[in-house]
């Protein structure tokens, strides 16, 4: 395949009902934003979109929950979005959004163009409606068991469990998301996309990448995973699939066609659209024309996702594109797997999640930090887990002891030896032989080798693989202090100072090379060297292929006589004490509230009789209570339990003064291995009721009964 002329790059558009978290980022964003940058750097003609999904049944349903208009939320989380993606190191080119009218204006269009090519059926069909909210249960408005891996909290489009695509009707004990009650089937009339007319020549694009016998992506770079979801799901046979909804809320079906009223699209139509929209935004801010990003056959489309947006990235918006007839389809969707937390599964629902822009708010001045370990740990090819002290530790051990020392050892020496002058020296030391038995000395040599491992990790970046790729990064890294650590020009300064120019000037080229090789990983990292090294800041716009061409010579990247700034602190170790209270953070707030509809939590597995013994339960009684300094969300207690006064650290603070609850009588978990907590040592655990909205109350023992006594 030849070189495209163009990129049209995308991400999932996350979904305005709720906040950012990790799994968000490490799923469809940082991945992104790599290729994009790293595409500029190569002086690429590139085109990063993304925005705000505003449709859809959830929308309302929170909109519902917190009492404020659908707009009202959109508007919420819009601009928490773009807040998080800007403090984080996001490059799109544009953020956009569903509720803009151009976005309207073109999902309409769409709609008018494959009615009109009668690539929709209408017909009338029975649809779940629920009798006490008077409404049609489109997607999210109903929940049930999901019939391929029997999770009971699917929804009526998705499994968020097993990622399998669903339409309402195939839910096991259907409910409402409404009113909790159990809907019935009502006749209902809506358009469908004849998926089933497309499913030979999807078949044939997702197996080989041709399409008429014509070659448009390489089907052996496309992700096992991706290619084996698609696989199933078109052995399993593609059914007609409902574009249009029964909704208040989202882009209307065009007033002009016939029984529109009251109908809106589907979000799934609407939502990928969004990429086209926003492209044709950016196109009218730029003074560009849009088309050929989505209607040139020698542009590149890439889409970034997670695992549970494949069905429809990979064979329903292909066939929606196919069926307008005049747009490209994608080269590779290198979807993510799902990344976990803590041993867990992310859950918004349960508050089991690290959130974004929490993160940034708290961690001010450590985004690469974050950015690092989710590329490191990025779910590529299966599910990944972050936790507390992995972050800490990569960035302890990698960032602060690898690279943060390497290039803090080359600035420091280079302004103690030379004023902070890149060295000059002569050409003619050192001479080994090439391969090729032309003479080059070991400063070339090395440049040499230096391009050949940044050649490396361009083809991992171009081959999707971002992890493999921020080893080779480090690898450079571990490449200049082993030059360091072998030749030790602090020790040989005085006696060989000739000896140690080139092994300064060679190590000031790496961290050159570095400030341009990480640049797609660690942006501010990248700005940082930039400054300290007083070359001009990134406008992302062929420096990499500049650096290239210059080492593929063995040219140097710093010139001899060069002037460099003193050196600043590129990573700080992080403290046990911060990790600590993040992990305390999130087992304070993790709440089994479920959905609305869900009105008791899951009995959790079975236990045998002896695992209930080994926990000893006891009553107590609550002596004396006070807020923890710098912990909004955690008492210390002390607790009399009969035989002795306990401290224990409860994270209840936002639920209880510490006045009200003196006196009270609680259970207490009295074998839970002590833990410390911002410095205090908690010898137990009260136990706490808690009900669907989060609200907690004590599991407390009669009056009568003192601290101390058993719970059976």
């Amino acid at each position: 395949m030849t070189e495209p002329k163009r990129y049209l790059i995308t991400s999932a558009l996350p979904y305005a009902n709720g906040p950012l978290h990790i799994g968000h980022l490490a799923g469809a964003y940082l991945s992104a934003d790599i290729y994009a940058r790293q595409l500029r750097l190569l002086g690429k003609d590139v085109v990063f979109v993304c925005g705000s999904d505003e449709h859809g049944a959830a929308i309302t349903i929170r909109a519902k929950k917190e009492g404020i208009s659908p707009q009202e939320i959109v508007d919420k989380y819009d601009k928490i979005f773009r807040e998080t993606f800007e403090k984080i190191g996001l490059s799109f080119d544009i953020f956009h959004r569903t509720s803009a009218e151009l976005h309207h204006e073109t999902s309409q269009q769409f709609f008018r163009d494959l009615n009109e090519k009668g690539e929709f059926v209408k017909k009338e069909s029975e649809q779940y409606f629920d009798e006490e909210a008077n409404q049609f249960l489109a997607d999210r408005y109903i929940m049930g068991t999901c019939p391929k891996c029997s999770n009971p909290d699917a929804y009526g489009d998705q499994c968020e469990n097993c990622g399998s695509a669903l339409s309402p009707t195939d839910l096991i004990n259907p409910r409402s998301t409404m009113s909790g009650s159990n809907p019935v089937l009502k006749k209902t009339t809506h358009w469908y996309l004849a998926l089933d007319k497309h499913e030979a020549w999807l078949k044939e694009w997702i197996d080989k990448g041709t399409l008429d016998g014509k070659q448009l992506h390489d089907a052996s770079k496309w992700k096992n995973h991706v290619l084996g979801q698609c696989r199933s799901w078109l052995e399993g046979g593609l059914q007609p699939r409902s574009m249009t909804r029964d909704l208040e809320w989202g882009v209307d079906v065009p007033q002009e066609i016939e029984g529109a009223e009251g109908k809106k699209l589907y979000v799934w139509l609407d939502a990928p659209i969004g990429y086209i929209s926003a492209t044709k935004q950016w196109a009218a801010d730029n003074g560009k024309d849009w088309k050929p990003y989505w209607q040139d056959e020698d542009t590149q489309l890439v889409h970034f996702i997670g695992k549970d947006n494949i069905v429809f990235h990979c064979i329903i918006f292909p066939a929606i594109l196919k069926a307008h007839g005049d747009y490209i389809l994608p080269k590779n969707v290198p979807a993510n797997q799902f990344m976990n937390l803590e041993g867990r599964k992310i859950s918004t629902s349960k508050n089991w999640a690290v959130w974004v822009h929490e993160y940034v708010q708290e961690f001010e001045g450590r985004e690469d930090e974050l950015r690092y370990n989710m590329i490191r740990n990025m779910p590529e090819t299966r599910d990944s887990e972050f936790t507390w002290k992995n972050f800490q530790e990569t960035n302890n051990n990698e960032l602060v002891n690898n690279l943060a020392n390497f290039i803090n050892r080359v600035v420091v020496l280079t302004n103690k030896y030379y004023g902070g002058v890149v060295p000059e020296f002569d050409e003619n030391s050192g001479f080994i032989g090439s391969d090729q038995g032309n003479e080059m000395s070991f400063h070339e040599s090395e440049l040499i080798t230096l391009h050949d491992k940044i050649q490396e990790v361009a083809e991992q970046i171009a081959n999707f693989d971002f992890r493999g790729a921020l080893n080779g990064v480090m690898s450079i890294s571990s490449m200049g202090n082993q030059i360091l650590q072998f030749n030790e020009p602090w020790s040989k300064q005085k006696t060989e100072p000739d000896f140690v120019k080139p092994i300064m000037n060679l190590s000031l080229q790496i961290v050159a090379a570095l400030s341009v090789v990480a640049r797609p990983f660690l942006p501010f990292t990248s700005d940082k060297l930039r400054a300290m090294l007083s070359l001009p800041a990134f406008a992302e716009n062929g420096e990499l292929t500049a650096l290239l061409d210059k080492l593929a010579e063995g040219q140097p990247i710093l010139e001899a006589g060069h002037q460099i700034n003193k050196p600043t602190h590129l990573f700080t170790r992080i403290k046990d004490e911060t990790i600590d209270a993040q992990i305390e953070k999130l087992m304070s707030t993790d709440t089994p509230t479920g959905s609305e509809s869900i009105n008791y939590a899951p009995l959790k597995e079975t236990i045998a009789f002896d695992d209930f013994m080994k926990m000893d339960i006891r009553t107590g009684v609550i002596l004396e209570a006070e807020k923890m300094k710098k912990a909004d969300k955690l008492l210390v207690l002390k607790v009399d339990m009969g035989f002795e006064t306990r401290t224990i650290v409860s994270g209840i603070a936002q639920h209880f003064a510490p006045e009200d609850i003196i006196g009270k009588r609680v259970s207490v978990l009295a074998n839970l291995a002590p833990r410390k907590l911002r410095g205090v040592e908690s010898q137990g655990m009260i136990l706490m009721a808690e009900d669907a909205e989060g609200k907690l109350g004590f599991v407390s023992p009669s009056d009568e009964f003192g601290g101390g006594l058993v719970v059976k």
